[in-house]
């Protein structure tokens, strides 16, 4: 098994110190309602509630407030399937810096409005997702810009992992942490700095079977390419670049994978909007179904946090969806 490459905690600490201006404190709620259906207590991270509708913002701020004066005047590049574009549009605004956003063809059209609205200028390329982040690497280097990856980037990985510091003062006794994993940012900074503050933490990846990624490339103990389809998990899809310092970090800390059915995460965003009345997009709702699919013989009586990371979806499609 391959080690992390930096020290995840300090990362998070540090990101800790730089966005907690910037950010704010979701709520972390109990669901009577899911923790019955369940038989353990099931708490619910609503980072749809966060700034930009989704996590993102906090990596992508960190990064941002990491860079230097030179490389702030010089801009950034950066590559989304919406919600890190999203958060990156957010953090050029605050900080006054220049920018530009890569986009995959297929990226929903919802997000590709609401980056239009925040001034950035955008380019469409490729469909899979790691095609976008190999072309806006490509074009930052010949441009002499910062490439602010969605995932695969020290900073971003402790501004995601920030979330954790949050769970630990909201529910110190946590059990579990269900997350929904693409390039793997998010999983790998709350794993990064629980496993390293509270080891007894499980960590518990949930993936879509249309785009099982990350559990595939830990299967196969390396990073290697992985048949897709198109998933209600958007912004979950798409490859792993060769170099993502993410497989170590998972590959390191999380406990166990969960792979998930377009019907099972179809499901999931019914309960949270039958029992809450959110809007959530795939990707929020995998956890939850990931969390529906285990043996209660592992889950019962446990305190489990689910990450709610994102609630950046079409309203119409979302009440199409769920009848």
């Amino acid at each position: 098994m391959s080690v992390p490459t930096f020290d995840v905690k300090n990362e998070v600490l540090a990101a800790e110190d730089r966005i907690r201006p910037h950010i704010h404190t979701t709520p972390l709620e109990l669901s009577e309602p899911l923790s019955q259906l369940t038989d353990c207590q099931v708490y619910l991270k609503e980072e749809h509630e966060q700034l930009t509708g989704s996590f993102k913002v906090r990596g992508a701020l960190n990064k941002l407030l990491s860079l230097s004066e030179e490389q702030r005047a010089k801009g950034v590049v950066v590559a989304s399937t919406g919600n890190h574009g999203l958060a990156v549009a957010h953090g050029l605004k605050t900080l006054g810096v220049e920018g530009s956003i890569y986009l995959p063809e297929n990226t929903p059209p919802n997000k590709v409005e609401l980056l239009k609205s925040k001034g950035v200028p955008l380019t469409l390329y490729g469909i899979d997702p790691l095609e976008t982040e190999l072309q806006a690497r490509h074009d930052s280097e010949s441009q002499r810009k910062t490439y602010i990856s969605p995932y695969n980037d020290p900073q971003v990985i402790g501004g995601q992992g920030t979330i954790g510091i949050e769970l630990l003062g909201q529910i110190p006794d946590l059990d579990e942490v269900y997350i929904a994993v693409g390039g793997g940012g998010l999983t790998s900074g709350i794993s990064g700095y629980l496993k390293n503050t509270q080891p007894e933490i499980n960590i518990i990846g949930c993936l879509p079977e249309n785009s099982p990624v990350m559990s595939e490339c830990i299967k196969a103990g390396k990073i290697i390419d992985v048949s897709m389809s198109p998933t209600l998990s958007d912004a979950t899809a798409g490859g792993l670049e060769a170099d993502a310092i993410t497989f170590s970090i998972c590959q390191a800390y999380v406990d166990k994978w969960v792979v998930v059915s377009e019907a099972e995460i179809q499901s999931a965003m019914k309960l949270i909007y039958e029992h809450h009345g959110w809007i959530v997009e795939g990707a929020a709702g995998v956890p939850l179904a990931g969390l529906l699919k285990l043996d209660r013989s592992f889950t019962q009586d446990k305190k489990i946090a689910l990450i709610i990371c994102g609630g950046n979806v079409d309203q119409q499609k979302f009440h199409e969806l769920i009848g």
